[in-house]
């Protein structure tokens, strides 16, 4: 009797004895749906972050006297926090226990986000944004590894990505539907509450519906979290800036260097680390390395909709902010009812199919966006285009998730997850700042648009040629 299996194991692929992969219990169907709900819920919640402060930030800029600089931290020290602590968020899981870490995250996240709302000064904005910042790297560290534990390797688990990356897609349009309508109809401390909700019903459903997973007897690695740290939240801070200034700047180019610095050191105490907080081997596999390779340029090709689309439907068509949110609707939406499919076709075709389907659309999407220019009519020229992208990212997110994440023991899942959140974080960093640098010194609002879609397409056609480099599927004996 023979099986189909959609992607070898990783130490398999990689030559030495394969690990016994991690085996999740098998609680009641139930209690499966219930957790993945809590975990989808949460992440949903940390998605619905960003679109609710960009729609927020001009009023907050307006009541709170922020100059262009301070309202950029609002921003930045949320990505600082969150990009510097998502491998220590791993780390502190393994040892702490996973549920018991990933609660205090999602505490300390929603406890942020109500004061937030309260905050009479731009100062006191800015500093709650870290903490707020701090908590989603913990949660975010920590909810994807127990969706994870509570369903097994292969299928199951698959529909498990599809249905969180489905739940974060329908967020997003969400969070731009509603952040929209508050903006419009009432104050932006309105909106910025619209995270808390969900928040406490993860704090009050997750200790009922998800199981503790066993702790990790060790030590906090306090050198290596440090470096990692310092070096993420340098390396973020000085691509924040890039997408303002020169790369020559001091304030470019010092972090920069100074966060590969501090990143190059990490890597080498990792390596001789007894408890390291990344486990280097995870990158001996080269499926695996591609994968997490491919989540630092796929945000580039996704960006692009939301910069200059957002500001092209406002300033150039005049619409409204909540019309401008239905504009962008068709990304999300598609996303969301696409992911189901991806899984089926990923069984179907192997990961390396699906992703380079997914990615050619995502090159074809820019290209098409980028001739398009800020007049072009919505119905037939945007429309297309936003559903194209939609169900593109659906085929090149689920694929290299599960490669990164499959063929591990228990112990390496929350190394895995860290370390692709960390990538994705950092790459999406790097391409807006590469984006607008490739888009800057432009004549007309219609060219740097051009110039940003074209960028979009390099960064999707750099994923394609990422997808075209792993291994075929192979079938094997069951």
């Amino acid at each position: 009797m023979s099986a189909s299996v959609t992607e070898r194991p990783a130490a398999a692929a990689a030559g030495t004895a394969t690990p016994s992969p991690a085996a999740a219990p098998a609680p009641h169907p139930a209690r499966q749906a219930l957790a993945l709900a809590v975990v989808a819920g949460c992440n949903a919640m940390i998605q619905l972050d960003d679109p609710i402060m960009n729609i927020a930030l001009p009023g907050i800029r307006a009541d709170l006297g922020l100059s262009a600089l301070a309202a950029s931290w609002v921003v930045g020290a949320y990505l600082l926090a969150f990009g510097g602590l998502l491998l220590l968020g791993g780390r502190a899981g393994d040892i702490l226990g996973r549920r018991r870490v990933f609660v205090a995250g999602v505490v300390l996240f929603t406890a942020a986000a109500a004061v937030r709302s309260v905050v009479p000064t731009g100062e006191l904005l800015i500093a709650v944004r870290a903490v707020e910042g701090a908590g989603a790297a913990f949660a975010a560290a920590n909810g994807f590894v127990l969706m994870l534990s509570t369903f097994a390797e292969g299928p199951a688990r698959k529909r498990a990505i599809a249905v969180c990356t489905a739940v974060g897609a329908a967020s997003t349009a969400g969070g731009l539907l509603l952040a929209g309508a508050l903006t419009s109809a009432g104050s932006w401390r309105w909106v910025l509450l619209l995270n808390v909700p969900m928040g406490l019903a993860v704090v009050l459903l997750a200790p009922r519906v998800i199981a503790e997973t066993a702790r990790v007897r060790g030590r906090f690695d306090l050198r290596g979290a440090l470096l990692s740290a310092l070096g993420a939240a340098s390396l973020v801070y000085g691509l924040s800036q890039a997408a303002e200034r020169p790369w020559s700047d001091a304030l470019v180019a010092g972090p920069l260097l100074a966060g590969l610095l501090l990143l190059s050191a990490f890597v080498a105490t990792q390596r001789r680390a007894a408890e390291p907080i990344v486990r280097l081997g995870l990158f001996r596999d080269r499926d695996r390395a591609l994968a997490f390779a491919s989540m630092l340029v796929l945000p580039g090709a996704l960006i692009g909709a939301y910069f200059f689309l957002s500001q092209s439907f406002q300033q150039h068509h005049g619409w409204s902010p909540l019309e401008a949110a239905f504009g962008l609707l068709p990304v999300p939406v598609t996303m969301a009812a696409t992911a189901g499919v991806a899984v089926r076709v990923e069984r179907a075709i192997g990961p390396k199919t699906t992703m380079a389907i997914g990615t050619a659309a995502l090159v074809l999407e820019n290209l098409w966006l980028s001739a398009l220019g800020p007049d072009g009519a919505y119905p037939t020229g945007v429309l297309p285009a936003l559903v194209l992208l939609g169900a593109g990212m659906a085929f090149c997110v689920i694929p290299p998730t599960v490669l990164a994440t499959s063929g591990l023991r228990a112990e390496e899942l929350g190394s895995a997850a860290s370390v692709l959140n960390a990538l994705q974080s950092v790459g999406g960093s790097l391409c807006i700042a590469l984006m607008v640098t490739a888009s800057s010194g432009r004549s007309d609002f219609s060219a740097t648009m051009s110039a940003g879609f074209t960028a979009g397409a390099a960064f999707a056609g750099a994923a394609l040629l990422t997808a075209l480099s792993l291994r075929p599927r192979r079938r094997l004996r069951a």
